[in-house]
């Protein structure tokens, strides 16, 4: 088994071991369910399949699905070091099932920070028990009129009342009622049993007068849109949520106004962290194939890696990838350690390794050549992966104006 070198001497034998047990899982599972699944055109017949399913059962067994959750919960109960070690190796084998498997926790994980005895019985456990993917969470932020205008806590535009979401709620007795649409872009949203759903409860403070609700999603009311057909990581599935007279518990209502800036500060760090991490994997996955294939392809009565260029192209994918585990595991070690966290830092890491992984797996497909841009390889299946890395969980740009209000 090839692992990449790790520069800290520190890692114990049990880290050294989750590594190498979640590479085998990448390599032997999550890999070639994700190449099979890419060749399928229609996004409903992928969540129809035996092997999607059994992929996911497959990380719930192993309880992947819990990474971000304590033990003490029953959860894996990594720290942030080695949560950043399992998602690179997870997306090393398929970034569209690590993201996926990672977000499906997001329903149980926040109400592991304000727990509640109903909470607990209602929503954690369960999710911590499931072993066979019979529970599945999903985020829902975005929305039609609002992408990135959703991401942006703390900043004078984030309060302005003129721009308000589209999904609402609003207290009636014991409840609460939804009413609204979430976007297309919602990661597990038409597989999923439960929404962390981000919503408006006072719009006359704009985006800032938000919530964030747990909403099981065979309630009356709720209704699914259809897989959306995407270019990459099409085993990931995405599609939008419709709430009509929705009514919730009012102890599911995880955060109000008074506290949705700083949890939305604490979900982005959390996740685009999380994005930095799992985008090296994906950036290492596009250089080892291209490391193995310039030392195979012959090219002018030699190895394509005895050219000068080759060698000076693939010196150069390799730095990016250690930069970007560096700075990814840094954000990570630090904004998973810290409350509040320095959102600047983990935006940095989204960004700088979502770009690297584009830079890489581009990269790649010019060392492959014509064979690169052939499905016969994996190649441009991590080149088309890598591109959508650059607009989820916030897009690069947008993202970038965010932190800088921070700096």
């Amino acid at each position: 088994m090839t692992l990449y070198t790790d520069l800290n001497f520190e890692l114990t034998d049990e880290q050294i071991a989750i590594k190498e047990e979640t590479h085998k899982f990448a390599k032997e599972v999550l890999r070639p369910a994700s190449i099979e699944l890419d060749k399928i055109q229609d996004p409903g017949e992928v969540i129809k399949s035996d092997l999607f399913w059994d992929t996911m059962k497959k990380g719930y067994e192993l309880g992947y699905h819990t990474i971000f959750i304590p033990d003490s919960w029953g959860g894996l109960g990594t720290d942030p070091l080695e949560t950043h070690i399992v998602l690179e190796e997870l997306a090393w084998g398929s970034v569209d099932f690590a993201i996926g498997i990672g977000v499906s926790s997001f329903p149980a994980f926040f109400a592991a920070m304000v727990p509640t005895d109903r909470l607990a019985e209602d929503i954690i456990a369960p999710f911590c028990e499931c072993k066979d993917a019979s529970i599945v969470g999903c985020w829902g932020i975005t929305e039609p009129e609002h992408g990135n205008d959703t991401l942006c806590p703390f900043t004078p535009q984030f309060s302005d009342p003129d721009i308000t979401g589209q999904v609402t709620a609003r207290l009636d007795g014991d409840s609460f009622i939804i009413d609204g649409q979430k976007s297309a872009w919602v990661s597990n949203g038409t597989i999923a049993t439960h929404a962390l759903l981000y919503l408006t409860i006072d719009p006359s403070m704009g985006m800032a007068g938000g919530g964030i609700c747990i909403v099981p999603l065979d309630l009356p009311g709720v209704k699914k849109g259809q897989p959306l057909d995407k270019i990459g990581q099409r085993a990931l599935n995405q599609g939008e949520l419709y709430f009509d007279q929705v009514r919730v518990p009012k102890d599911y209502m995880l955060v109000d106004q008074e506290s949705y800036d700083a949890m939305l500060d604490l979900t982005l760090s959390t996740a685009n962290a999380a994005m930095g991490a799992m985008f090296v994997g994906v950036a290492r996955a596009a250089y080892e194939e291209a490391l193995d294939y310039a030392k195979q392809r012959i090219q002018g009565g030699k190895p394509l890696f005895e050219h000068q260029m080759i060698k000076h192209k693939l010196f150069n994918m390799f730095t990016k990838i250690e930069a970007a585990r560096a700075l990814s595991r840094a954000a990570m070690i630090y904004n998973y350690n810290n409350t509040p966290p320095r959102i600047e830092y983990s935006i940095a890491s989204k960004v700088f390794c979502t770009s690297t992984a584009f830079e890489v797996t581009s990269d790649a497909v010019q060392i492959f050549g014509g064979n690169g841009l052939s499905r016969e390889y994996p190649i441009e299946k991590f080149f088309r992966d890598a591109r959508a890395g650059l607009i989820e969980d916030g897009a690069n740009d947008s993202l970038m104006i965010t932190a800088a209000h921070h700096l």
